[in-house]
């Protein structure tokens, strides 16, 4: 795939680079913002590769693309070092070693759903999971919010999804439209959004080879070769299982999920709800507060969660396949469509990088949507914990309750690491059942 291959002699090699990217994808625990330091940290300060100011264009570039930002700023930064097969690499091992640990959960969650202890551990990790959205839902509303109409938009996203079942599709293209619009009559109202991660004006010790012109030969290229390989196994999929089949339909689901995706698992676990819950009935809400928990403990982009979903709705939906077949193929073409339309985006849109800072229209529409989704995760918020709290047994769950109480207080006042507050949470659950048995 030489879609870019300059190379510099002063480059680290790109055995260096590959080491490096693995390395990452070993360690990136702590969601996007960790993610994004962790990068600046090693390749700006330390290893010198990059300077600041590509650093900080790569960054606000990626936050202007729907998918896991953390992933495409990897992509664009093995793109920039060493062309099209860095950003493979950088993209590709920052994604596989979360996609290989999150498999084997999923595997050992579906395995071992009918052990009481099991059963147990995860009764106590929805309360974790409410606090964790609460939190998420906070800190987006603190970034985002920084104007009347913002907060304006974030009420109205909240209500019309959570009353009215408005798509989050609408919403984002709502949103994009009001931003984009209302930059040209209120600007102070639309201010640009907030970088999560540091910034400088450190220098390198490499010089980048030049942006490549962005020629319609060039983009034509690009465009041929990633919608093949986005397409393909889904066309694949439809044609020798059917397109009724729970593969061929998540194939088809997750890829227009790709394409809305902005402001990461948080913002999509909405709209993943509205249609793999309620419409398809892949799974349940319960499950998905599960699965939700198992991503925050790998490393990777948490947006990985969607592979859970695809695997366990693909085991408890077969049709014609065996189980094992079905979760299989449901996870690896979820994956697969979830992160491959962002090398796409990468590779097509990386030698605009530098006109990015003269278009303030589009950084107008991404608060406009940032502003939506606070909306979206407060609806997310309220879903999951009225399935958590009010179970469909009848009654109210005064333990999720205390667990999520606790959960927010220690991960707000005292800053416990994600993981191990699930496992605190697990836990819980663990010594509640062994006490009351």
């Amino acid at each position: 795939m030489p879609l870019d291959n300059e190379t510099n002699a002063k480059m680290p090699s790109f055995r260096e680079a590959l080491a490096f990217w693995l390395k990452l994808g070993l360690i990136s625990f702590g969601g996007p913002a960790a993610q994004v330091a962790a990068m600046h940290r090693e390749l700006v300060e330390t290893k010198r590769w990059i300077d600041g100011r590509h650093f900080l264009n790569g960054l606000n570039f990626c936050m202007l693309l729907p998918g896991p930002e953390a992933t495409q700023l990897a992509t664009y930064l093995g793109w920039r070092l060493h062309g099209a097969k860095g950003g493979i690499a950088a993209g590709a091992l920052f994604v596989l070693p979360s996609a290989l640990i999150l498999f084997a959960l999923s595997w050992l969650y579906i395995a071992g759903s009918e052990i009481p202890a099991v059963g147990a551990f995860f009764q106590g990790l929805l309360g974790a999971v409410i606090a964790l959205v609460l939190d998420a839902m906070l800190r987006v509303g603190g970034k985002a919010l920084r104007s009347p109409t913002l907060l304006g938009l974030a009420v109205a996203a909240f209500a019309a999804m959570h009353f009215f079942e408005v798509g989050f599709v609408f919403i984002v293209i709502f949103a994009a439209l009001v931003g984009f619009i209302g930059h040209q009559f209120f600007p102070g109202q639309f201010p640009p959004g907030k970088t999560h991660g540091p910034t400088g004006t450190e220098t390198a010790d490499i010089k980048l080879p030049p942006l490549p012109s962005p020629t319609w030969q060039r983009n034509a290229r690009v465009l041929a070769i990633c919608l093949t390989l986005w397409w393909l196994p889904v066309l694949a999929l439809g044609v020798c299982l059917g397109w009724q089949s729970t593969p061929a339909q998540q194939g088809l689901f997750f890829s227009k999920a790709a394409l809305v995706t902005f402001g990461g698992a948080y913002a999509v676990l909405p709209y993943v709800a509205q249609q793999a819950v309620e419409n398809f009935q892949w799974l349940s809400n319960l499950q998905m507060m599960d699965g939700l928990a198992l991503a925050e403990t790998t490393p990777g982009p948490l947006v990985m969660v969607l592979q859970f979903v695809g695997f366990v709705g693909g085991w408890q939906n077969p049709g014609s396949l065996s189980p094992w077949v079905a979760a299989l193929l449901g996870s690896a073409i979820t994956t697969w469509v979830t992160f491959l339309p962002s090398f796409l985006f990468v590779f097509l849109g990386a030698p605009w990088i530098e006109k990015l800072s003269a278009l303030p229209k589009l950084s107008s529409a991404l608060s406009a949507i940032t502003a939506c989704i606070a909306g979206v995760i407060l609806n997310l918020f309220a879903t999951f914990a009225e399935a958590a709290l009010l179970p469909e047994e009848g009654g109210f769950d005064w333990f999720v309750l205390v667990v999520a109480i606790l959960s927010f207080v220690t991960l707000r006042k005292f800053h416990l690491p994600i993981v191990a507050l699930i496992a605190a949470a697990g836990l819980a659950g663990l010594a509640r059942d062994w006490i009351f048995s």
